[in-house]
């Protein structure tokens, strides 16, 4: 530096810096308090260049230009059925994209001569506006100074770039407005504009603005309509003409006189315009719910999932999801679970009117109401509150609506691939949005049964073997003695394993499951399909006393249905976009043997004669069902929970009913029961499937083929050998020719010791009553409903509601 020649001033200042450093601390301190005039130029130089580095360091943190691009087109994932029919668009937002030119002149002129009237001479920042904004805010008064391309940046990416008031914010803001303005024309800013701004009641955009407070579409708003709309943009919430129709009326004007300033509407015709009152016609546009909303919820999850994984979004990459669901089924689905929860709805009612049920003086009653959300904000001490809102007859009825609703949910799958056919999550998906397939659990009371039986079978049982139709006691620890019991006094006969699980036998069941172990049984269906839900090892797991989804216990019986291969369910078949092009495809996954194939053939089997001859016989009577089918019903203590699966070789369907709290009942005990809450559901869909041919009703369960030609030569003779010594049956025992009692296998000895559980009673005697609704009704066994117990020693001696959920 010392070579150079230098001008004397900057040759100074260079060896002044130079010695800065050995400068005392003092010295230092002083020469900064009394800059010079060279050091106060450099410090003024030096802020536009940490004002530009710190807008360079800012760039990476706001959106890029392919996300830019990807915002405007707006292109959402549109999911079709295996059919090719559209089930959902999932939309960021309920908006209906129109085109510029779709859009009424009078708003455009509004948002202009309000928002930003320079706004085609700027380049996404109007530094005139911005620099007077900053003196009026830094005056006290604070003023806005973003343009239009600045607002359309904020609502675009309110994530990256938020809205705190801070130079950060605005800077971001300011960066991303100048990409955007790069990118489009001034036509498409306007448009991305209109159609992304927000307007309440879940309306995005101008389209759905219009509809939503004026019943018209964008291109039919008026002066007064469009500078209404266009005043709300200021503050939505505080110039809402629904709400505050003063303020929105004073802002309109505002607007329109702001029109007359910038040249767009005559002082005359403003004169009018001012004079009239808002005419609002509010009407709540609410988003298409589509024929699977909560199979549509469930896949937009996995979708989400999917495109993050692989780069790309559900709501501007145009994907194209084709999935497993049957437009048709899906629709006849969704009728039965309409038609027959209407019928619930009677029933429930009937059983819960205020002679009946729903009073003042029952207890249950009185807990809902300590429950709401009227009673813990209520002022009032707490006896009084009570008092007061059971005499609020509106509150009352409101309370009685939302708790007496009955639910339901329907599953139908395709055993052989684990491929969804329908899926109907609720009665109503605008008033209960909750999943009763995949989200409730609930206690699938006997429809647990064939899990006891099938790991009966694995330990070297036959659908033949027989036990004991008796009383049985089944000893605690603590002391404690369970005692199952039936809707009918014991028989005292010995009775085949095939005609206990047909007839939904609880005492066999329960002495069953201690012979083969809890330990076998949960394994079996853990591996057969129920491998979410935890599932208590104690007695009365047999009986269904653990909650499980729908959807487990449908796979589970799928699994069964494919010959004991497991298949775990799947939604989607390929993901293409929009031009077709394959992004990914899915295929079912590999098999897994749960179950012998000879033994799952038995077990599905002995379920037939639940449908031939047990409770599930309105299948054939009722819905004149005559193919090959096998299923089993369930009922849970105090008709809390109805369920009811049916298999065919093509399709698995299965359906459970109840209430969302699971104290609540439909106070009948005839149609409480799985054979009529849930079953009409199912038989319902199956028979237009077989009518329609969508299934064939031609197809069989069918063995697996034997290896060898004497396989079942030992077991043929065994059987033949006890029908000509078995001793002599009464006649009136159906099961003619039944083997002889085997005897049973030990113990599981690793199960752990079971949970103390109280005594069980037997039900009320079960009287068949006609429901009001005249529905025909087919003579069937009465079905027995489960008497679940408590599954922990703290619960020992209260009643058990089954609320899984």
């Amino acid at each position: 530096m010392n070579d150079l020649k230098l001008p004397a001033r900057v040759a100074a200042a260079w060896q002044r810096a130079q010695a800065w450093p050995l400068w005392p601390a003092r010295e230092r301190l002083a020469a900064l308090r009394r800059p010079t005039r060279q050091q106060w130029a450099w410090g003024l130089a030096a802020l536009p260049m940490l004002a530009l580095l710190y807008v360079l360091v800012l760039i990476p943190f706001t959106p890029g230009i392919r996300d830019i691009r990807k915002a405007r087109l707006e292109q959402p994932a549109q999911i079709l059925s295996q059919d090719g029919k559209e089930i959902a668009v999932f939309k960021r937002s309920n908006r209906d994209w129109v085109a510029l030119d779709q859009i009424s002149p009078s708003v455009i002129k509004a948002l202009i001569a309000t928002e930003d009237h320079r706004f085609y001479q700027h380049h996404g920042l109007d530094w005139r506006r911005t620099a007077s904004s900053l003196v009026y805010t830094l005056g006290g008064d604070r003023q806005g100074g973003s343009t239009i391309t600045q607002q359309l940046a904020r609502n675009l990416y309110p994530a990256e770039i938020g809205r705190a008031p801070t130079l950060t914010r605005k800077l971001k803001e300011a960066i991303t407005a100048f990409k955007i303005e790069a990118l489009y024309t001034k036509d498409e800013i306007l448009e991305t504009y209109l159609n992304t701004v927000p307007f309440l009641y879940n309306a995005y955009g101008i389209e759905m603005a219009a509809r939503t407070y004026f019943d018209k579409s964008a291109k039919q708003l008026s002066v007064l309509e469009s500078a209404t709309l266009v005043g709300m943009l200021k503050g939505t919430s505080y110039y809402n003409p629904v709400l505050n129709p003063e303020r929105s009326l004073a802002r309109r004007n505002t607007v329109l006189s702001q029109m007359v300033k910038r040249e767009e509407l005559d002082a005359a015709t403003f004169a009018q315009l001012k004079k009239r009152p808002l005419r609002i016609a509010f009407e709540r546009q609410e988003q298409p719910a589509g024929p699977a909303p909560h199979f549509a919820l469930q896949l937009r999850k996995w979708l989400i999932a999917w495109a993050d994984r692989n780069d790309y979004n559900i709501y501007t990459d145009g994907l194209v999801v084709h999935t497993t669901l049957d437009a048709q089924l899906q629709a006849w689905a969704n009728q039965a679970v309409a038609r027959h929860g209407r019928t619930l709805q009677g029933i429930a009612d009937a059983g819960w009117n205020q002679r009946s049920g729903w009073n003042a003086d029952n207890p249950l009653v009185q807990a809902l109401v300590r429950e709401s959300d009227e009673y813990r904000k209520s002022a009032l001490a707490p006896e009084q509150a009570l008092q007061a809102l059971l005499k609020d007859k509106a509150f009352m009825r409101r309370l009685r609506t939302q708790k007496t609703r009955p639910e339901a949910g329907l599953l139908a799958m395709d055993p052989s691939t684990g491929a969804v056919r329908a899926w109907v999550g609720s009665r109503d998906f605008a008033i209960d949005g909750f999943d009763h397939v995949q989200q409730a659990r609930r206690q699938p009371g006997s429809t647990f049964k064939p899990f006891v039986y099938g790991a009966a079978l694995q330990q070297g049982l036959h659908a033949q073997d027989t036990r004991p139709d008796q009383a049985v006691e089944i000893a605690l620890a603590g002391g404690e003695v369970w005692r199952p019991s039936d809707a009918a006094a014991p028989s005292g006969k010995d009775m085949t394993l095939a005609d206990a699980l047909a007839y939904s036998r609880n005492t066999i069941t329960a002495a069953l499951m201690q012979e083969v172990g809890v330990n076998k049984v949960v394994q079996l269906a853990r591996a057969l399909g129920v491998r979410q839900s935890p599932l208590a090892p104690v007695p009365a797991l047999a009986l269904g006393s653990s909650p499980v989804t729908l959807k487990e216990m449908v796979s589970a019986y799928g699994t069964l249905a494919n010959g004991g291969r497991y298949q775990e369910p799947m939604w989607v078949t390929r993901i293409e976009n929009r031009d077709g092009e394959l992004l990914a495809e899915f295929a079912p996954a590999a098999p897994e043997q749960a179950l012998d194939g000879q033994l799952s053939y038995t077990l599905v089997d002995m379920l037939r004669g639940v449908i031939d001859k047990g409770t599930a016989r309105a299948i054939r009577q009722q819905y004149g069902i005559r193919a090959d089918v096998a299923g089993k019903t369930g009922t849970t203590q105090g008709n809390a929970d109805g369920w009811f699966i049916l298999m065919h070789p093509e399709l698995v369907v299965g359906a459970w009913a109840g209430f969302n709290d699971g104290r609540i009942s439909l106070r009948n005990d005839h149609w409480g029961q799985g054979a009529r809450s849930a079953l009409p559901m199912v038989g319902d869909l199956t028979a237009r499937a077989l009518r329609a041919r969508v299934i064939d009703s031609r197809a069989k369960f069918t063995a697996p083929e034997e290896s060898r030609w004497w396989s079942g030569l030992g077991e043929a003779l065994r059987t033949r050998w006890d029908s000509w010594w078995a001793p002599a049956r009464p006649e009136t025992d159906a099961a003619a020719g039944t083997p002889r009692k085997r005897a049973a296998p030990p113990p599981d000895s690793a199960a752990p010791a079971p949970t103390p559980v109280p005594e069980v009673q037997t039900p009320a005697e079960r009287i068949t009553v006609v429901p009001a609704t005249g529905l025909p009704m087919p003579v069937e066994p009465i079905e027995e409903s489960t008497p679940l117990l408590p599954l922990t020693a703290g619960s020992v001696g209260q009643p058990w509601t089954g609320d899984g959920q």
